[in-house]
C-alpha cells in the first residue's frame, strides 16, 4: 500500500517562497519517478515538476527557472521548492507517481499567493 501525504502549503506574497514536502510510504517508492501536480477549481490538474529515480527533473515553463524538485529515496520523501510565487500559483498541490496513480492521490496543500 503507498500513500503520499503532501505538507507545506500556506499562504504567502507574491515573489515570496514556499518549500512544500511529500512523504511516501511504501517500499516502492525509490524505484519510480514522481511528480508534483497542481489543480485550481474547474480547472484539470497539471504536472508541474517530475523527477525520476535517479535524479533527472523536468518542469512546466510556467514555474521553470522558479521552482526545484528534489527526491531522498532513503527518507521516502519529495519536495518542490517554489520562489518568485505568483498568484497564478494558487492551487492545490499534490504529489504522486509520474505519470500519477489514480488510486494514491492525497488530500494535497493548499498555497495561496496573495497580497
Amino acid at each position: 500500500q503507498v500513500q503520499f501525504v503532501e505538507s507545506g502549503g500556506g499562504l504567502v506574497q507574491p515573489g515570496g517562497s514556499l518549500r512544500l514536502s511529500c512523504a511516501a510510504s511504501g517500499s516502492i517508492f525509490s524505484i519510480y519517478a514522481m511528480g508534483w501536480y497542481r489543480q485550481v477549481p474547474g480547472k484539470q490538474r497539471e504536472l508541474v515538476a517530475s523527477i525520476t529515480s535517479g535524479g533527472r527533473t523536468t518542469y512546466v515553463d510556467s514555474v521553470k527557472g522558479r521552482s526545484t524538485i528534489s527526491r531522498d529515496n532513503a527518507k521516502n520523501t519529495v519536495d518542490l521548492q517554489m520562489d518568485s510565487l505568483k498568484p497564478e500559483d494558487t492551487a492545490v498541490y499534490y504529489c504522486n507517481f509520474a505519470p500519477p496513480w489514480r488510486a494514491y492521490w492525497g488530500q494535497g496543500t493548499q498555497v495561496t499567493v496573495s497580497s
